[in-house]
């Protein structure tokens, strides 16, 4: 983006090791994507398997950079995390949505697209595409 602003990701894990292991995996994958504003939040503050309000809050926060915050989460209480995050309305930076799509091939879609500099949308759109790649 010319202006400046780009697309941060938060991935939301259970697990802090997952949630990190797929953002290492995602920025490889968009060639080092250095520049991509990737954040894990995995796991609860104590270091436990869980979701963390206060994590995925801060781990939005530092992503930020103007032009929307796309998350992407694993299971159950992560979705409902986020959901309950972005209904309060002022723990999330504008712009945040909560993206569904698959949590590894999403992940890679998304910090692939948003280090082309695509827009919200666009990030949003790659990620859920993921559900249609094939295995078989």
């Amino acid at each position: 983006m010319s202006d400046g602003k780009q697309v941060g990701i938060v991935l939301v894990s259970h697990s802090a090791q997952v949630a990190r292991s797929v953002a290492e995996l995602a920025k490889a994958l968009a060639g080092g994507g250095a520049s991509v504003p990737v954040a894990a939040a995995g796991g609860t503050e104590d270091g436990g398997i869980g979701t963390s309000a206060e994590l995925i809050s801060a781990a939005a926060a530092s992503v930020d950079r103007g032009a929307g915050v796309a998350v992407l989460t694993d299971l159950g209480s992560a979705v409902l995390t986020v959901k309950t995050l972005l209904a309060e309305g002022d723990e999330l930076p504008d712009g945040t949505r909560l993206v569904d799509a698959p949590f590894v091939e999403g992940a890679v879609a998304a910090v692939v697209t948003a280090a082309a500099g695509a827009d919200l949308a666009a990030v949003e759109a790659a990620a859920t595409e993921a559900y249609a790649y094939r295995k078989v």
